[in-house]
């Protein structure tokens, strides 16, 4: 069974999530630790939980979401899986950071490419890439069946939606994609968005003023 930490990183205040098990494996999704504190904050945990570090996936590449790549990548020898249309707002993360007064080292390596359908299994445990683009042309959401949670990135939040004013962001495909592919979902389903409290797709069915 999965167990979820969660930090929150960076100026722009970024989730990230730590899921382990019983086996003392983790998956690191959207390393967003920007100051050396937070890297060690996040490296402090795997290290006094004994954890190992197996994974490194993010649902999309903005910068917020991909600060520690490099470091979680080189620390741990572990390659990001992204959808192969977020290479390429990774190689221009760099830059966005020098829009935000946030420069950062960027990730320069291979890549496992994920697609919809795909299963990530950490011993026996499992989640399903669901694709969800429109914040993100290659948006991606990891979704637990077994135990009722998806780590959804910046596609739907707590009342509200992700941005879709970015490089490759549709709002309507952003919209179609949630009502399609996350609402579907049973309502008990907790949804861990990239920034904010987490939510239930029931409660942002009911009362999610973007998806009326």
């Amino acid at each position: 069974m999965l167990k979820i930490k969660s930090f929150v990183f960076s100026p722009i205040q970024e989730n990230t999530y730590l899921l382990y098990n019983e086996f003392n494996n983790c998956i690191i999704i959207d390393p967003g630790c920007y100051f050396d504190a937070e890297k060690e904050q996040l490296t402090q945990f795997i290290k006094q939980s004994g954890l190992v570090a197996k994974m490194l996936l993010n649902t999309h590449c903005h910068l917020d979401h991909v600060f520690g790549n490099k470091y979680v990548a080189e620390t741990y020898t572990l390659t990001p899986q992204i959808h192969s249309k977020e290479k390429v707002v990774l190689e221009f993360a760099p830059t966005s950071g020098l829009m935000y007064n946030l420069p950062f080292d960027n990730y320069t390596g291979d890549f496992i490419f994920l697609k919809e359908g795909d299963k990530i299994v950490l011993v026996k445990d499992e989640l399903t890439v669901i694709e969800a683009p429109g914040h993100s042309p290659g948006h991606i959401c990891f979704y637990c069946e077994a135990q009722n949670f998806l780590i959804g990135g910046d596609v739907l939040f707590n009342r509200s939606i992700g941005r879709t004013d970015l490089p490759g962001g549709n709002h309507g495909q952003l919209i179609k994609n949630i009502k399609e592919k996350l609402l579907v979902l049973p309502g008990e389903t907790v949804v861990y968005s990239g920034h904010g409290p987490a939510t239930t797709i029931g409660e942002e069915k009911r009362e999610n003023p973007y998806l009326v």
